[in-house]
């Protein structure tokens, strides 16, 4: 353990400091945030604060991510050498999603608009790592196709046909889902960072080291970032960051066979893309709308709730939830 807290130590440390190198950067070549026009008013003031902060977190997870491969790898103990070898597909997962945020970031750009890439297009490109990731743990890593069950506390095993295709759902879902969620000032990261926590916490439990420590670089990451990144925020993630954070969440989830747990911890993420699906067959069905404004974290925006308030309660809740989840192992 004095090891994965020397590694989140680190990971505040570099992510600080490469946070205050980038930020400038991004300035210079004025990477600015576009605001929707059909978004909060209040955002409008945003316009031009720096965008795809997300490679802040690309640099730094390389960074130690690196730094921590060839610490377990030299290691004459051959269970840390593969836990080091595990380490690859975690950190290459989340950053292939990043890619593919980092992509419709660019667009949205050069573009000037607020589009981005085209949805088909990301979907391929999300799906393509999904799929790379998935067949990775199964058939190199070979950690097989069970999963676990909350609360009833035992594993069922899937056939491969079946837990492929549900693996590729949950990994879209979920990083769609955070996704949505990054629209205030240090929501994404907050709730993000809580449930690396309880995904590290469990991975400690389980013994299963390229988990703590992969989630140790993260916590980190996300610690060092969110100083930039609360209200009022000095850089955005951008698709860059929040694709990221939701691709390294379900990487751990599944590499943990506990992907049924992420409704659980990651309710808030869940809630926000139900009140989009709600919202939008409300409105197709009848006109009106059930919320001011999806994500719903805009609809308590709009009812008078400051960004920091809705950053804390989200967060309290997350809390909460990972705290159940735990208990449910």
């Amino acid at each position: 353990m004095e090891f994965q807290t020397k590694i989140i130590v680190l990971s505040i440390i570099t992510s600080f400091v490469v946070s205050l190198l980038i930020i400038p950067i991004l300035k210079r070549l004025k990477v600015g945030q576009m605001e929707r026009t059909e978004g909060p008013q209040s955002h409008l003031k945003k316009q031009g604060t720096p965008t795809m902060g997300g490679i802040i977190m690309i640099i730094t997870i390389l960074l130690v991510g690196i730094f921590a491969f060839f610490t377990y790898y030299k290691s004459e103990n051959q269970l840390e050498k593969q836990s080091a070898m595990s380490l690859i597909p975690l950190i290459a997962s989340s950053l292939g999603f990043s890619i593919i945020g980092l992509i419709d970031d660019l667009k949205k750009l050069i573009g000037k608009n607020t589009e981005g890439l085209r949805p088909a297009y990301k979907m391929i490109g999300l799906l393509i790592i999904s799929v790379g990731f998935i067949l990775c743990i199964t058939q190199f890593l070979q950690i097989g196709t069970d999963i676990y069950i909350p609360f009833l506390k035992t594993f069922i095993t899937l056939p491969i046909w079946i837990y492929i295709p549900f693996a590729v759902f949950v990994m879209l879902a979920t990083t769609n889902a955070v996704n949505l969620t990054d629209g205030i000032d240090g929501l994404a990261t907050s709730v993000s960072t809580i449930i690396f926590t309880c995904l590290t916490v469990i991975g400690f439990i389980s013994g299963i080291k390229e988990i703590t420590i992969f989630g140790g670089i993260l916590i980190g990451t996300c610690l060092g970032f969110l100083l930039f990144n609360l209200h009022p925020a000095k850089v955005m993630m951008g698709d860059t960051g929040s694709l990221l954070l939701g691709g390294a969440i379900v990487s751990m989830a599944l590499y943990l066979k506990m992907p049924l747990l992420l409704p659980i911890i990651a309710l808030i993420p869940v809630i926000e893309t139900l009140s989009v699906m709600i919202q939008v067959k409300y409105f197709k069905k009848t006109g009106k709308r059930i919320f001011k404004m999806t994500p719903i974290h805009h609809h308590f925006e709009l009812s008078g709730w400051n960004e920091n308030k809705i950053v804390s309660i989200f967060s309290f809740v997350t809390l909460i939830c990972c705290v159940i989840g735990l208990a449910s192992i």
